[in-house]
């Protein structure tokens, strides 16, 4: 074979192989490829064993080509896998990938409880009146819950509240406040008149939970204590308050009843909100709708503060703000407020 001829051969073969390995498109495919053209029994291989039968000056120029031909292929290999190991990374890469734009359902906000609600408003509406909120511990002494309210430890009255008492100092002497007067007694005694405050807060009574009743509830009392405070001025206080809360349509009026820290005392009833005062089933066709207690402070309940009934006047009310949310927003059973069911609460 002529020097011409080997050396188009050996060109011929690296072409041939730079094309055959370009054309690979895996890296397995790219190592047989590379087997064929640079391995044992690759034709340049076969070709490199032969030169020692050459002349020196062939054996020079052959060797010369052979060489070419190997840095072609080598540098042809190494291009092609470096390619390939790039899709390859790119195509685990794509397979492995997490998504961290991926558009996804905004994150549901909670809401407060309708009872929070509810006192939130309760609160607003009293504020807007010129009322103070007042708050106070909800473990109380029997002073404050009982004694200071003229409910005395023989009073009959005793048995209007189912009272849980606590493992504290004598016995029956700590307890869970059954209503927030007790705050109202702080108040009085902490400042002097005049007083225009609100206590909402938790309560606990002796209860069995039923449609109506809850033994830990929530209330808000207010208190207004001045110089010729008046049982209108307490009339027209809680008319106020009801067209402020329910609209113009519903509005208060007020029965004789008693409680042993008031005197004169009322029920505080509001028109029905579901007849607006026409009868209803919710109102048992009365048309009313009671709402609260009421009344003008007694001369014991001052007396006990330290303040001169002679000197001072002053009105108290109290109402269920649970009772209210059930009203406001037509619910029929107050255990509704408390078993927390989702479905009934994302209504509010």
């Amino acid at each position: 074979m002529s020097d011409r001829d080997l050396i188009s051969e050996i060109e011929d073969t690296t072409r041939e192989g730079v094309a055959r390995i370009t054309a690979a498109r895996t890296l397995d495919e790219l190592r047989s490829v590379e087997i064929e053209v640079l391995g044992k029994k690759a034709r340049l291989t076969t070709v490199k064993k032969s030169l020692g039968a050459l002349g020196p000056d062939q054996r020079r120029m052959a060797g010369q080509a052979l060489n070419e031909a190997r840095r072609a292929l080598e540098a042809a290999l190494a291009d092609r896998r470096s390619e390939l190991d790039g899709l390859a990374r790119a195509q685990r890469l794509e397979q492995e990938r997490l998504d961290l734009t991926e558009s996804r359902d905004p994150a549901r906000r909670g809401h407060h409880h309708l009872v929070t609600q509810t006192r939130d408003r309760l609160e607003d509406v009293f504020v807007g009146m010129g009322f103070t909120v007042a708050e106070g511990p909800e473990v109380e002494t029997d002073f404050y819950n009982f004694e200071a309210l003229n409910i005395p430890a023989a009073h009959p009255a005793r048995g209007m509240w189912d009272t849980l008492y606590v493992n504290l100092g004598e016995p029956e002497t700590v307890l869970l406040r059954t209503h927030t007067s007790p705050v109202q007694i702080r108040v009085m005694q902490a400042a002097p008149p005049p007083i225009a405050v609100v206590a909402p807060g938790r309560v606990y009574r002796r209860d069995t939970a039923d449609a109506s009743h809850l033994p830990v509830f929530h209330q808000i009392e207010g208190l207004v204590v001045d110089r010729e405070v008046s049982f209108g001025d307490l009339a027209g206080t809680l008319e106020a308050f009801t067209t402020a809360y329910f609209g113009g349509a519903i509005h208060s009026r007020l029965r004789p009843s008693y409680f042993p820290f008031t005197e004169p005392s009322a029920e505080y009833d509001i028109n029905c909100i579901i007849c607006e005062g026409q009868g209803c089933r919710t109102c048992g066709q009365t048309g009313w709708l009671e709402l609260g207690g009421c009344g003008m402070v007694h001369p014991n309940v001052f007396r006990a503060v330290g303040l001169d009934p002679e000197e001072w006047t002053g009105f108290a009310f109290g109402f269920g703000i649970d009772r209210l949310a059930l009203m406001r927003h037509g619910v029929d059973d107050i255990r509704e407020l408390m078993i927390n069911d989702v479905r009934f609460l994302e209504q509010f």
